[in-house]
């Protein structure tokens, strides 16, 4: 197996992406929050989830492995936030660069990253230099995308985000190729009940909440065809319909009653998704443990902080491919079509 140290792991996402592929395993993982460090403990069950602040841990702590994977915190760089950077006061901007502290201490074959699309743009453009500087420094050969579920993970959400792939080995570089989109298939219909009752905590009614809001979703959705169903985003004071049939990009506040929150007309009302539904978003199976000891807002957290699996899945099959796992690949892709055809 191909091995990985994984940071600032939420629930998993990114290893499950590459796990899927049958030739990467998390031996590492490190996330502050203990939330969603149970969760990830929940399905990685060999895996112990280091909690401890990335700061306080020393590169000799953590084993030597061939990929370092880090999502690092994107608040400081979304649209969502206040886009301060390097500069966020939360100090959330510079954790990237306890990445490259343990980068340069391990030099990995691989790093990957992921973050939100505006980080190419923040400060002009500055803040995604440093970043391609300090990989310049340590001698990695780099290379970016920004990627959208949509059109390569086969997901009906609108989700943009960058991707860095950087190698060590000039050969592995040059073996590398990014994935190619691939057609949509999925629906909403696929990843949201529209048929079932859910629990009445998710339902919008008249009163419920303070202000407008249940009669401006009454009259946004009057003429929806739940047969063709779309999702609807509750804008803080307007509602607002995704016209391109999917569900809008998923926040870390979704289920909270606030701004972004996305919204179904189902059989019986109108209600907001509920977390197993975001995490369907997700690209997340059916059978990934969702803590039942959990709030649904810590969910939701969970969901909207996460990636999306089908995308990292394929960006892990390239790289398979390009340090020379290819036949790992082609076997296992083998092994699910015939699975596939017996079902």
């Amino acid at each position: 197996m191909t091995t990985i140290a994984s940071f600032f792991a939420g629930v998993g996402g990114i290893d499950l992406g590459f796990s899927q592929t049958g030739v990467f395993e998390t031996i590492y993982a490190n996330e502050f929050d203990k939330y969603p460090a149970q969760t990830l403990e929940m399905n990685f069950p060999n895996l112990k989830v280091d909690i401890r602040d990335i700061h306080d841990v020393k590169s000799e702590e953590i084993p030597d492995t061939d990929i370092i994977v880090g999502g690092f915190p994107c608040q400081a760089f979304s649209i969502a936030g206040y886009r301060q950077g390097f500069d966020d006061v939360k100090g959330r901007g510079e954790l990237f660069f306890e990445l490259i502290r343990i980068i340069e201490a391990h030099r990995p074959r691989v790093a990957f990253f992921e973050n939100v699309k505006n980080l190419v743009s923040h400060d002009n453009g500055n803040t995604f230099r440093v970043i391609c500087e300090q990989l310049d420094i340590l001698g990695y050969h780099y290379t970016f995308q920004v990627l959208n579920a949509m059109n390569y993970g086969d997901m009906a959400q609108n989700r943009e985000r960058i991707y860095i792939v950087a190698f060590r080995d000039s050969e592995d570089y040059a073996r590398f190729h990014w994935p190619l989109p691939i057609t949509l298939n999925t629906t909403v219909r696929d990843i949201i009940d529209f048929d079932n009752p859910k629990d009445e905590k998710y339902y919008y009614t008249p009163g419920k909440y303070k202000g407008d809001i249940y009669e401006q979703l009454v009259l946004a959705t009057q003429d929806e065809d739940i047969n063709n169903p779309s999702v609807f985003q509750w804008r803080r004071k307007y509602v607002r319909k995704n016209k391109s049939g999917v569900v809008p990009t998923l926040t870390a506040n979704q289920g909270e009653g606030g701004h972004n929150v996305c919204i179904v007309k189902v059989k019986d009302g109108i209600r907001k998704m509920t977390p197993r539904e975001c995490f369907n978003t997700q690209g997340f199976p059916d059978d990934y443990i969702l803590p039942t000891n959990q709030s649904d807002a810590k969910l939701y957290k969970q969901a909207g902080n996460s990636v999306c699996v089908p995308v990292i899945r394929r960006i892990a099959e390239s790289i398979a491919e390009a340090i020379g796992e290819k036949d790992i690949i082609i076997a296992k892709n083998n092994i699910d079509q015939v699975i596939s055809n017996q079902a």
